[in-house]
Parts: structure tokens; sequence; C-alpha cells
């Protein structure tokens, strides 16, 4: 299993993947933060984003469910009390990025990173939520992630 110790190392591994592992390891990262969102419609997108057995119909139901949490829940980025209510607007675009149609992914674009970076904010508003900095460190997660996807 390679050994993941940065993000360049990180993205060097994840951009070797094809659009299916990909998406894979996208799902696998929006499962490590979907603890911080209580809605059952982002729940069932992120199930959906994590299961290579889902079908074209689900992947785009998903896909347009999560979109609209994500836009819904864009205005509480702008509030600066509900760190909770940002999260899930991260946890909701993580889940976009893995569950992109093909045909909307842009030339060089990697669902897993941007499903990554985006799982890595939700976690950095859980942070500022408890006050806490020991809050679980999500790049160190999703390297061990990655690291076992690309051994595998």
């Amino acid at each position: 299993m390679a050994v993941i110790s940065n993000d360049r190392d990180f993205r060097n591994t994840i951009d070797q993947l094809d659009l299916a592992q990909q998406r894979t390891l996208a799902g696998r990262f929006v499962q490590s933060v979907i603890s911080l969102t209580a809605n059952d419609r982002l729940r069932r997108a992120a199930q959906l984003a994590a299961d290579p057995q889902a079908s074209p119909d689900e992947m785009t139901d998903a896909f347009k469910a999560a979109r609209s949490i994500a836009v819904d829940t864009y205005t509480a980025c702008g509030r600066d009390a509900d760190w909770m209510a940002q999260a899930e607007h991260f946890v909701a675009a993580a889940c976009v990025a893995a569950l992109t149609p093909d045909d909307q992914i842009g030339q060089g674009t990697n669902p897993a990173w941007k499903a990554a970076m985006q799982a890595r904010m939700a976690k950095n508003c859980e942070m500022i939520e408890s006050g806490e900095g020991a809050v679980d460190n999500e790049a160190q997660r999703q390297y061990a992630i990655a690291a076992e996807l690309s051994a595998g």
C-alpha cells in the first residue's frame, strides 16, 4: 500500500485512478462526513455515491437532490453563527462532486479531489462549532482511504 503523507502525493495518487475509482473514492469521502447532517435525502444521496452498483437513474436522482440541498444551504455560508448548517452545505457539495454525471464533469476535474476538499470544509465547520482543535484530521483520513483504494 502506498503511503500518502501530503496533498501533493494525495492528488497524484487519485489522479491515477479512472473515473469509476474516483467516484468510489469520492463516495467514501462523503461517507466520512455524513454524520454532520441529519437530512435524510442527503444521507440517501451519500449512500448512493458510495455504491458502485447504483443505477444511473438512482445516481441522477441523488445528484439532483444533493445539488438542490447544496443550493438551499448555500445561504447558510453567509451566517456567522450556524456552523453546522454550513457543514451540511459542504457535505451536500461533496455529494454533488461524487454524483456529478459524466457529461457534466469538466476536463481535468477529479470528483474525488472535489469531494475531498468539500468534506474537509465540512469538518472545519464542525471543528469551529465544537470550539476544539482536536476534531479528527480529515486529510489524514482521506490519505489512508486513498492509499487503501489505490493498493486494491
